[in-house]
């Protein structure tokens, strides 16, 4: 049973920390925004093909030959260099993904080719959450 009354309520937890100004919080949110996207949007993209967007598989030959993205390319974070970059246009959006929350070879391959001048983003779950959302995935090589 519940006795406690709203003079004995335990203080906010979420209100421990202040929220950030509004404007802070819209660079914030913003900045997040322009490192990440989520499974929808790149689904959305994907879907409609939408030609500048372009999502890389930066896991395992195995993993992706196992499953992945329909549509996606395959780029091992290890792998990607000058040379086996040299193919891709710099006038895309490369969205990195690997396994899921667990895994950071997207977040390496999104530090690779950013650091060679591409712009990218990251796939906010992985192929993980891809596949709680419904989408489908492939195996074998990508067409």
């Amino acid at each position: 049973m519940n006795t406690a009354h709203a003079s004995t309520a335990l203080p906010s937890l979420v209100s421990e920390h202040p929220a950030a100004a509004p404007s802070e919080a819209a660079r914030h949110f913003a900045g997040r925004l322009a490192f990440e996207t989520d499974p929808f949007d790149l689904h959305h993209d994907l879907e409609s093909a939408v030609s500048e967007v372009v999502a890389v598989d930066t896991r395992t030959r195995d993993a992706y030959l196992a499953s992945h993205i329909p549509g996606s390319i395959h780029l091992p974070h290890r792998q990607m260099t000058a040379a086996s970059t040299a193919h891709l246009s710099k006038d895309k959006v490369y969205v990195t993904y690997c396994w899921g929350p667990g895994c950071n070879a997207s977040t390496k391959g999104a530090l690779r080719l950013s650091s060679m001048g591409f712009s990218v983003k990251e796939l906010i779950g992985g192929l993980e959450y891809w596949q709680r959302e419904g989408y489908p995935i492939r195996s074998g090589e990508s067409p």
